[in-house]
């Protein structure tokens, strides 16, 4: 892609709406606009990230089993009212009515619609286990939309939900989603620990909020620092692999302040490995049984003729958002760090172009064309500035990697640069190596 063809409106100043990192930066780099109160457009590079990182949602959702659908996002209010929960909810959910006058909802959330969907699919024990999953938009009618992507009212959002017979078999289906959460996080450069949380208006008894640190986030968190220790590298999607996992993550104390009790957190955890700090929640699992299966009937057939509720659980992970949140975990010194995993592109070129010496014009356009016929995802800067102008754009784009051709003669050799600042001389054959080795790894 050739910059002075990217549509990325760029902006100087920063919008006084705009109160914490990730809001300012997508405002200003052109990754999103404002459309109304909570609602934003997604312009090519942040739709591009996205994308990206709901992929790798996408790969290790199917990695361990789920399959993919795609459900509505607008729903019947009845499923809702069957279930109990249409006057529970609050006025987060937008109620609406069609012409006919049948009232309807922008859904929040799926857990009638999905059960609605297995009752009616589904009616033997021969069927379970299931874990079935969309990304899909959503609407929740914030009463005080704020910090851009990470608080607002409509947003892309992957939901899971699992349907087993028993609670032990449950239990297996809620390790395995918590196992591909923590796999999900790290391809993201994310280190997310899962946390005791409160189930809220989903119900339930077993939850884990899958948080990071960050001094924006909204969520205090108390907890053991060893915790961020464990190395999830060492332990498969096997059953008995992920639960030996989820038992070294429960041996230590960590909660959101839904949890917390003082005299839990002293006595459990010593002084000096005690952690008290805010965090952005990027994911939420729940496992609550038949609270959905019960009132609307989703039963299946035992092999010997009985019916049971079948147990469910919910498992969510907010994909819009994590774009704000990788945001505030790897911005530093007025540098945007994307992962490799989601970076816009893989890589930039950055001449130093001179009206009056066309060669280095010509050797960025040789080097863009080597790189895109090796299927490199490239960003050209064919626009006519000042290299520090370029330096500065770019460090607010924050793609990994740059071949910098300024007024340095290194003869065949190109200047190659780290966002972390690290700069090797490299030739093209040697940048197509590194570049294709670590899209390999992610």
């Amino acid at each position: 892609m050739y910059l002075s063809k990217l549509f990325v409106p760029l902006l100087k100043e920063i919008p006084s709406e705009a109160k914490i990192k990730s809001h300012q930066l997508m405002l200003r780099s052109g990754m999103i606009r404002q459309s109304s109160t909570g609602i934003y457009s997604w312009l090519p590079l942040g739709y591009k990230i996205m994308k990206k990182i709901e992929q790798i949602v996408r790969e290790e959702q199917n990695k361990i089993g789920a399959q993919e659908l795609l459900m509505p996002t607008i729903q019947s209010a009845e499923i809702w009212k069957e279930s109990g929960r249409y006057e529970d909810y609050g006025e987060e959910m937008l109620r609406i009515k069609d012409r006919q006058g049948k009232e309807m909802l922008y859904g929040p959330t799926n857990e009638e619609l999905i059960t609605e969907i297995f009752r009616a699919s589904v009616k033997s024990y021969k069927s379970l286990p299931q874990l079935l999953y969309h990304i899909q938009w959503k609407f929740r009618d914030e009463l005080r939309p704020r910090f851009g992507v990470m608080r607002c009212k409509e947003f892309l959002m992957k939901d899971a939900y699992s349907f087993d017979l028993s609670d032990t078999e449950a239990t297996i289906s809620y390790n395995k989603m918590f196992f591909a959460y923590l796999q999900t996080f790290k391809r993201l450069g994310l280190t997310a620990i899962p946390m005791a949380a409160d189930t809220g208006p989903i119900g339930g008894d077993l939850s884990h909020e899958f948080v990071i640190l960050a001094e924006t986030g909204e969520s205090r968190i108390y907890s053991d620092k060893r915790i961020f220790d464990l190395d999830i590298s060492k332990h498969s999607s096997e059953d008995n692999s992920i639960k030996e996992l989820r038992k070294k993550y429960d041996s230590f104390y960590a909660v959101t302040d839904d949890k917390f009790r003082k005299e839990d957190f002293e006595t459990k955890v010593e002084k000096k490995h005690q952690l008290v700090t805010k965090g952005i929640e990027v994911g939420h699992i729940f496992y609550f049984g038949d609270k959905y299966s019960k009132p609307l009937k989703c039963k299946v057939d035992l092999k010997d003729g009985r019916k049971v509720n079948v147990k469910m659980g919910s498992y969510g992970i907010g994909v819009s958002r994590l774009v704000g949140a990788i945001i505030e975990a790897k911005f530093t010194d007025n540098v945007m760090r994307w992962p490799e995993s989601v970076a816009p592109f893989e890589v930039a070129i950055i001449p130093s172009l001179q009206k009056n010496d066309k060669s280095i014009y010509a050797k960025a356009e040789t080097i863009y064309k080597f790189l895109k016929k090796n299927n490199i995802d490239v960003l050209f800067d064919d626009t006519d500035e000042h290299l520090s102008a370029k330096f500065k754009k770019f460090d607010l784009i924050g793609i990994p990697y740059q071949i910098i051709l300024g007024f340095k003669d290194i003869g065949d050799k190109l200047e190659f640069k780290e966002v972390t600042g690290k700069t090797e001389t490299m030739s093209l054959e040697e940048i197509k190596k590194k570049l294709v080795n670590k899209r390999n790894l992610n």
